[in-house]
């Protein structure tokens, strides 16, 4: 069972006790992301990541940095998304204080030196062409474009070139204290942990965080009257493409219908798109649907690498399954199947220190309630065939349908054509 505290500067504390590893992580998540951007900034959530592991006073260095972690055999990284940004440290239990300290130094005394900002420059760019030049990765953020367009939703996690290229530390400074706070801010520890006497040790390596004033995000638009799609073209021998509707937001419980609807369509190996589209069809080695829910918005995609002859067909067949949810309830076996999947996969993925810490901390920046395992079962099994058709009819609809698509293409007229349901 978990504990929360909040310190008097807003800070929220996490302890999670777990009794079968050896293992301790320490998470730190703030609210901060892409979508707290503004154009002229966008980027610099994921930079500032980058260079909290370039030196402090005490770590001057990243060889320092890095020693840090190596020299007791842990593990560490750090993660940012649209909503959220994570700095993250795993090592045997024993070394609790150490991976304490070196996260908190990190996350409170990183130098943000105008030199080494200037060389990471480099580094994002050349992470920022990679991504570009993965089409399996690079589609998912051509569908978040498709949906949401120009405004921080819409843009990309990583950044724009011209803005990486411009940023000084004034910037970077200037982001810190508009985002990085007290309030804004949750440490969890799971593992092998006294949970108060971690508490302490938690209250002491971040006495010094600051309590600012933080900026909100801007809401996000959604204004969509007809089926729209996005065509990059690209050399390639495969196309892929990400097709689904908009949907519900974290704090709609219907995101839990639309998770096990997601779950039937394209969710495991036996489900129905898998089974038509690579088994049967025998069109693409890779599919999948999932589904999103943000603070503000939601969506079902179903992503998929097809020959590029046979993209049309794939994109039919997809609308066409779509379609069958509308017009037919499901069978109670096929809906108890996606749950006991859901529930078996959130159980085995819950078995490691590090998913504990992001279970706990993402639902509490995110959600403001952590919901336990067994009260994430409840409401999936609460969900009845009625409930899937009927998020279905309100959500495959033509003024919800997108399709962004990766591949040898100009003409996206063409594929606009065939988004009919």
């Amino acid at each position: 069972m978990y504990k929360k505290t909040v310190l008097k500067k807003g800070l929220r504390i996490i302890t999670v006790p777990m009794k079968n590893t050896k293992a301790a992580t320490v998470l730190i998540m703030v609210g901060a992301g892409s979508k707290y951007e503004t154009r002229e900034n966008n980027g610099i959530s994921h930079f500032l990541e980058h260079m909290f592991f370039k030196g402090t006073k005490k770590r001057p260095s990243t060889l320092k940095i890095n020693e840090t972690i190596d020299r007791i055999g842990g593990l560490n990284n750090a993660f940012t998304g649209k909503e959220n940004t994570g700095y993250w440290a795993k090592a045997d239990s024993k070394h609790l204080d150490t991976i304490l300290d070196w996260v908190s130094d990190i996350f409170l005394k990183s130098k943000l030196e105008e030199k080494a900002i200037e060389k990471e420059k480099g580094v994002i760019i050349e992470e920022m062409n990679l991504y570009l030049d993965t089409p399996t990765s690079y589609i998912a953020d051509l569908w978040e474009k498709l949906l949401y367009g120009n405004q921080p939703a819409g843009w990309l996690i990583i950044g724009e070139k011209d803005n990486i290229l411009k940023f000084k530390r004034k910037n970077f400074l200037d982001y810190l204290n508009n985002q990085y706070s007290a309030n804004n801010t949750v440490v969890c520890v799971a593992g092998n942990i006294d949970p108060k006497n971690t508490e302490q040790k938690i209250k002491n390596f971040f006495k010094d965080i600051k309590n600012n004033i933080t900026k909100p995000k801007l809401k996000v638009i959604e204004n969509q009257e007809r089926p729209q799609s996005l065509v990059y073209f690209k050399e390639t021998d495969q196309s892929h493409l990400c097709l689904g509707v908009r949907g519900y937001n974290l704090f709609n419980n219907q995101r839990f219908a639309q998770g096990i609807l997601a779950n039937i369509l394209g969710g495991f190996m036996s489900s129905r798109l898998f089974i038509l589209m690579r088994d049967k069809k025998g069109l693409t080695y890779y599919i999948r649907t999932s589904s999103e829910s943000y603070t503000d918005t939601g969506f079902l995609v179903t992503q998929a690498g097809v020959n590029n002859n046979k993209a049309e067909e794939a994109i039919k067949l997809i609308l066409k399954e779509y379609k069958s949810f509308k017009n037919k309830k499901i069978k109670e076996s096929e809906l108890q199947k996606a749950k006991e999947n859901l529930k078996g996969i959130l159980t085995l993925s819950l078995e490691s220190s590090d998913s504990q810490a992001s279970f706990h901390a993402g639902q509490e920046l995110l959600f403001g309630e952590i919901l336990s395992p067994e009260k994430i079962f409840k409401k999936i099994d609460a969900v009845t065939t009625e409930d899937v058709q009927k998020i279905a009819k309100d959500i495959f609809r033509p003024e919800k349908l997108n399709l962004a698509l990766i591949g040898p293409f100009k003409d996206k007229n063409r594929f606009e054509k065939l988004l009919r349901i």
